[in-house]
């Protein structure tokens, strides 16, 4: 009995034993499960909260955000607008210099000059000058307004200058009542050069024929020409204000030609008069020998038109006495 007494109290032993570790372990488990449990109930909630929070501020940042994104697009609309504006004045202005300059400059030449930078001088070994100018210039300056005298030089040389368009010159220079074209320059056109500018200026001593100075109704507005034939050098003078020039004793001769000369009469040299005969029917007469400044005696001829009266006969686009204040400010416009 003594024995199964002491089997009994060893089993009641263990067991109590066991039993206390499986309660032990039991309270361990629950405090774990429980504080993992709070944990992420804890952290859920803080992330809910958090949520909240950022989109509580995102609802009250929103309106805020529109109006700056609206103002910010509003700002590049209007920055590229006056992008555009400022392009357009751009390209305005840049017509308007590109015009400027293919005024003082032949189109070959202005070319060359946008591709080179610098334009070197060319010699041309024939070409053909004329000069013009007003016969008593001086006196109508002294019995005239400065404003009277730019209005009547500015009628004179938008006549001249829409008559010139029909030949193949080039417009170099006005100085004063003094007008100069050449042909054979910067494009070289064989012998048509001295043909060119004879035909011109047969036309131009046609357009004034009966005009009037504008102010002065009562005094005829006549001119004399000078035209030489001879080598020059041409080239591009200057860089703030860039002009084609030329150079050399033919032109001082054709200078020499229009000093020289006499009222509605074209004043031509040897060398011109050799090349029209070359050409044929031009009608010349000489003058005889004449004293040149720098020159000497030189025979000098009359350019007196042409054989057949072929010069074109249409009549100028526009009359001298057609050119009053309001067609002079639409050209300074």
């Amino acid at each position: 009995m003594d024995d199964w007494d002491s089997v009994g109290n060893d089993y009641v032993e263990k067991t109590s034993g066991f039993v206390e570790v499986s309660k032990t372990m039991q309270t361990g488990l629950w405090k774990y499960v429980r504080k993992s449990a709070d944990h992420e109930v804890w952290y859920a909630r803080r992330t809910l909260a958090l949520g909240v929070f950022v989109l509580v501020i995102v609802l009250l940042a929103s309106p805020v955000l529109i109006l700056i994104l609206r103002h910010i697009i509003t700002t590049i609309q209007a920055f590229t607008e006056s992008i555009q504006h400022s392009t357009e004045q751009l390209m305005a202005e840049k017509q308007k210099s590109d015009l400027l300059l293919s005024r003082m400059l032949p189109l070959p030449v202005l070319k060359r000059l946008r591709a080179q930078r610098t334009v070197p001088a060319e010699a041309f070994d024939a070409v053909t000058i004329y000069f013009s100018d007003i016969v008593g210039f001086t006196n109508i300056s002294a019995n005239s307004t400065p404003m009277e005298i730019i209005n009547m030089l500015n009628m004179l040389y938008r006549l001249f200058d829409d008559r010139i368009m029909q030949y193949n010159v080039y417009k170099v220079e006005t100085i004063g009542d003094a007008y100069m074209v050449v042909s054979g320059l910067p494009q070289r056109n064989g012998n048509r050069h001295v043909s060119e500018i004879a035909d011109m200026a047969l036309s131009l001593l046609r357009c004034v024929e009966g005009a009037v100075v504008p102010h002065r109704p009562e005094e005829p507005l006549r001119v004399r020409a000078g035209v030489n034939t001879g080598p020059c050098v041409a080239g591009v003078v200057g860089a703030t204000m860039p002009r084609y020039c030329l150079f050399g004793d033919a032109i001082n001769t054709a200078s020499r030609m229009e000093s020289t000369g006499e009222a509605m009469k074209i004043h031509i040299s040897s060398s011109t008069k050799e090349a029209l005969d070359k050409i044929g029917n031009y009608i010349t007469e000489s003058r005889g020998m004449i004293d040149v400044a720098g020159k000497g005696l030189m025979e000098t001829f009359w350019l007196v038109g042409k054989v057949g009266n072929m010069v074109s006969e249409s009549p100028c686009q526009l009359k001298l006495e057609d050119y009053d204040q309001n067609t002079l400010e639409l050209l300074i416009k």
